[in-house]
């Protein structure tokens, strides 16, 4: 069983989908293992907690702090720079994250704890449709 999940972003952040996800698995198999992955280069994927919205501005916040834009003196090295200041940077922390992810699923659930969503982080300042490709076996 496969699908594309289509991820509306508004700048960087993460973007919960677990909902989406769930009620897709619900409409398939019992049991069996799910991959998602991200069809972008400058975005990632992620299993965190959906408890506590600071944690994900806390996330987002650390990763600007480690990976800033090639207009910060730091990151003056950097040579592909023609899409923005953000690009590169973006282009680094995709690099560093899971750009896929794979979840048990039980009984048509997907076997999450009790605080794990399922999240999209943009990388980019501009909203963007980001892809998810699915796939249930």
């Amino acid at each position: 069983m496969q699908t594309q999940f289509e991820i509306p972003t508004r700048g960087q952040g993460l973007y919960e989908f677990t909902s989406q996800v769930t009620a897709w698995v619900r409409n398939g198999q019992r049991d069996g293992l799910l991959t998602l992955f991200v069809r972008h280069t400058s975005c990632s994927l992620l299993i965190q907690e959906n408890a506590d919205p600071e944690v994900q501005t806390d996330l987002a916040a650390f990763f600007h702090r480690l990976v800033p834009p090639t207009t910060d003196p730091s990151m003056s090295y950097l040579t592909h720079t023609y899409e923005g200041p953000d690009d590169m940077p973006a282009h680094i922390k995709a690099a560093m994250m899971p750009v896929s992810v794979s979840i048990p699923v039980s009984k048509g659930v997907p076997v999450l704890g009790t605080w794990q969503g399922i999240y999209l982080f943009e990388h980019r300042n501009a909203s963007h449709i980001r892809k998810v490709a699915a796939h249930l076996n």
